[in-house]
């Protein structure tokens, strides 16, 4: 499987290929928890391309998409200067959205989605993640030097979550 992680645009396909990876991990991430109806009304009417492509079009935002086999299976959105609930007042902060479809959650995928990710924070202090409690991903975080610094909500359903952060300047 040939997996290939690059900086995408807020084009439509981009945007195309983004909304076809919320679809599926929404779907995924929140099926034992959410009723089917809820997750398809919010599949069909949450999503506004128009203003993903106004949020992926703002210079401080980047987008990463990772592909295997020439199909999108994750991405990362970094927004550069999105401070944590909790604060990290006096330190560059940037925000990641890190996504990988269920099906596609390996090792590879993960570590090349990761690097790319982890090249594009070099220049700030703190790197931070809102991440659900139960999102697979959590482990690879904490394994990977993220450490929990709270706890919030976050999705599109509000359930219970963890803020990550990463000193990137000791990692």
């Amino acid at each position: 499987m040939e997996i290939i992680s690059k900086f995408t645009v807020g084009s439509e396909e981009g945007i195309s290929d983004l909304i076809t990876i919320i679809d599926s991990s929404v779907e995924a991430l929140h099926q034992k928890m959410i009723p089917t109806e809820e997750i398809k009304k919010y599949i069909s009417t949450g999503i506004d391309p128009r203003k993903m492509i106004n949020d992926l079009n703002d210079l401080s935002n980047q987008l990463i998409m990772t592909y295997a086999d020439g199909q999108p299976v994750g991405y990362s959105i970094i927004k550069s200067g999105a401070l944590p609930p909790n604060g990290s007042e006096g330190k560059r902060t940037t925000e990641m959205s890190f996504v990988i479809i269920p099906a596609f959650n390996t090792a590879e995928v993960r570590q090349s989605l990761w690097k790319k990710s982890r090249s594009a924070v070099s220049f700030t202090d703190i790197v931070w993640i809102n991440m659900l409690d139960h999102d697979p991903l959590m482990e690879f975080f904490k394994e990977s030097g993220f450490s929990v610094t709270g706890t919030a909500q976050a999705g599109p359903f509000q359930l219970p979550s963890q803020i990550l952060e990463m000193d990137i300047q000791k990692n």
